[in-house]
């Protein structure tokens, strides 16, 4: 089963290399992009399209490994917190049972 899933893997990936390849051949256009303050070299259309798709989803990692480990370190302090509680639950019930 995970040799399948890797050569599904390894079709999807040359699937998508061979997609991007035909569309930057068909963008070969050079265009600039004029920002505020400069503006960049001209560079084909597709080569933009792509750069800032790879920038999104390194963002999107980026996000998502932040968001990994806040609740991370949410679950560990609410772990101490159980943890704590669950001892003063027991030492509740040791003290309940000495006074009966």
């Amino acid at each position: 089963m995970a040799g399948l899933q890797k050569i599904l893997i390894t079709l999807t990936v040359l699937a998508l290399i061979l997609l991007a390849l035909v569309f930057s051949l068909n963008n070969q256009m050079a265009v600039s992009l004029n920002f505020l303050l400069f503006e960049t070299q001209p560079h084909g259309v597709a080569v933009w399209i792509i750069m800032s798709f790879v920038i999104g989803a390194l963002i999107g990692v980026l996000i998502a490994a932040i968001a990994t480990f806040r609740s991370s370190v949410s679950r560990r302090h609410l772990k101490k917190r159980l943890e704590r509680a669950e001892q003063a639950l027991e030492k509740s019930k040791a003290q309940n049972d000495r006074a009966l």
